[in-house]
């Protein structure tokens, strides 16, 4: 199917903000990588930072419908932070330039787009926040920190989307193993991960991200 001009000025701006950052990356920039004169480049997109708060709305709403599906009638907390790890694992392994761009690039909006993005993030990180006070409620999480432990995990598994390699030592399915065994760790519960959750996490990033699961998973 060929690629839209709009999806290679999108896919310009996702790769470049990635790598240089918003700041750094310039509208000939964006151009020459979309494979199209700064003249054209205009009738794609709006401005530099409409791209980027569609790069980031698109990919917070994704996490949350990820997670939504990922945790859905889920009650034991054990469970839901093991779902929402795995997935936050799955997706910066899966889309790591744009989840590198959310990470990244907040400071680099305007004040009005900043409180709409950093709305979707606070969502999202809601209900890692209420995974985390259920579970030291009910007594099978320990922490006396639990907000900065919160954004401890969080940091931990969005680094995936700096090194992260399919060529690596460890598959997927391993990688977001480990990493809900170190979260549970973290935060004093056994260590014990149900693979059966995670294929199920990998099933609900593949669905929300539109691509393929990867076999042997």
């Amino acid at each position: 199917m060929a690629v839209s001009s709009g999806e290679r000025v999108r896919a310009a701006a996702v790769k470049l903000f990635a790598a240089k950052g918003f700041h750094g990356t310039g509208i000939r920039d964006l151009a020459s990588e979309a494979e199209l004169s700064s003249a054209s480049l205009y009738h794609y997109m709006g401005t530099k930072e409409d791209l980027l708060v569609e790069i980031m709305t698109t990919a917070l709403r994704r996490l949350l419908d990820a997670a939504g599906k990922a945790t859905a009638g889920a009650a034991d907390p054990v469970a839901r932070l093991r779902s929402l790890v795995a997935l936050h694992v799955l997706a910066h392994a899966a889309r790591p330039a744009e989840t590198r761009v959310v990470d990244n690039e907040v400071d680099a909006l305007s004040d009005a787009a900043r409180t709409r993005v950093v709305a979707l993030r606070d969502e999202y990180e809601g209900l890692w926040a209420r995974a985390i006070a259920d579970g030291v409620t009910a007594g099978v999480f320990h922490t006396a920190h639990p907000a900065v432990t919160r954004l401890a995990l969080l940091e931990m598994c969005s680094g995936v989307a700096r090194w992260y390699s399919p060529l690596g030592p460890l598959p997927l399915e391993a990688l977001a193993t480990h990493y809900a065994e170190l979260a549970l760790g973290a935060l004093g519960h056994p260590v014990t991960v149900a693979v059966p959750d995670l294929r199920q996490c990998l099933e609900v990033v593949a669905q929300v991200w539109d691509m393929p699961v990867q076999p042997g998973f």
